[in-house]
């Protein structure tokens, strides 16, 4: 499982968020994703950690913490959704206008 890490400093680094996250447990990963067109961070992150007993202490210490002048949200990330390409968002439940 991973842990999402939001409302980061822009100037954050991996090395940063490793050093931090270090404190509770072994760090396996640590993402920053970048915006395609710009190159900056984007404000949030991923850090992977080696057990879940070790993200739990983590997440329990560090939600809420104050960091690089910054109120960190931690929690447990929640699976990637399927955006697919549907598009207009109709479905079946389409109103026929008949009753």
């Amino acid at each position: 499982m991973s842990i999402y890490v939001g409302n980061l400093s822009y100037d954050v680094t991996q090395e940063d968020l490793n050093g931090v996250f270090a404190e509770y447990g072994t760090v396996k990963r640590v993402q920053l994703p970048t915006d395609r067109e710009t190159g900056r961070l984007r404000g949030f992150g991923f850090v992977e950690m080696d057990t879940e007993v070790e993200e739990t202490a983590a997440i329990d210490a560090l939600d809420g913490a104050e960091w690089m002048g910054r109120d960190m949200k931690v929690n447990k990330a929640k699976p990637r959704e399927d955006r697919g390409s549907s598009g207009g968002g109709r479905g079946n439940n389409s109103f026929s206008g008949r009753y």
